[in-house]
């Protein structure tokens, strides 16, 4: 999901299913939890790196992301919180995998790119140094797009990985300046690292919702539930509290309806070319 579009909050974790190699550029290495954290490696995970056999886990925020994403060969997890997004990817790969993508939303950081922008990305640059995504996979991602209506909306750059929503423009245009990246979310980071700890190939494909230069008003992210859903009832309440953010809203929802198509394109032109397979 994008880095402004859910609170730091409890959430329950959900599995919807139907039917390379990455490295760490980080300073300090990859170093990840213990105990039943999905960044432990070892030999009982019952991840196999490159069973085209095996489906690739999907890792998302919400779960619209993850009912866009599922689909013949991808298995898609999603939670709000890291701990919870963590396990759920720790169960989905105990099941096996080929491959870990990093599919959603995200926020803008680059000031040239639009709501609907689609972005493969080359590496992810958060809490654990700059991951790299697998070169190869990623150039079939982005290939998939030739002759669609994504070819003149998606690029290739690095995306940032944040712990924390950012919902001021201001936060966005600093990290921009810090990392260069395109844009940001809070799932790519985590599915980078459990990926690189476990030797599975790992890429990125995020559509842009709130753009560089748009704050988000506290009624964009009141109505979203724990468990990744949303209520209106928070918003109206909102609303009601601070009416001036109703204009503010109808922008977010317009960017919204162009980050949502270009997913469902993305994922439709990707599954048609084959290269969600690894």
């Amino acid at each position: 999901m994008g880095a402004g579009a859910v609170q730091e909050h409890d959430a329950r974790r959900y599995v919807a299913r139907d039917g390379g190699h990455v490295s760490s550029r980080s300073g300090s290495g990859v170093g990840f939890g213990s105990g039943g954290s999905g960044f432990s490696s070892g030999s009982g995970s019952g991840s196999s790196s490159g069973d085209a056999s095996l489906p690739v886990i999907a890792v998302t925020g919400m779960a619209f992301e993850a009912r866009i994403a599922r689909g013949p060969g991808v298995e898609a997890v999603f939670a709000a919180r890291s701990d919870l997004l963590e396990r759920a990817i720790s169960e989905a790969l105990a099941r096996g995998c080929s491959g870990i993508i990093s599919f959603g939303t995200a926020g803008g950081l680059s000031p040239e790119l639009e709501p609907g922008t689609v972005i493969i990305a080359s590496s992810v640059s958060g809490p654990f140094g700059v991951l790299d995504t697998d070169p190869e996979w990623c150039a079939r991602l982005f290939a998939a797009f030739a002759g669609t209506p994504l070819e003149a909306r998606a690029v290739r750059g690095t995306m940032a990985g944040v712990s924390a929503p950012l919902t001021g423009e201001q936060q966005k245009s600093s990290l921009y300046r810090a990392t260069g990246a395109l844009a940001v979310d809070m799932e790519s980071h985590i599915a980078g690292a459990i990926a690189t700890a476990r030797g599975l190939p790992f890429a990125v494909c995020r559509a842009i919702v709130d753009p560089a230069w748009r704050s988000l008003p506290s009624a964009a992210t009141a109505g979203l539930r724990d468990d990744g859903t949303t209520t209106i009832l928070p918003i109206l309440r909102e609303l009601l509290k601070e009416p001036s953010q109703l204009g503010a809203l109808l922008k977010i929802a317009g960017d919204a309806r162009a980050a949502r198509t270009s997913l469902v394109q993305a994922r439709h032109a990707m599954g048609a070319a084959g290269a969600l397979g690894v």
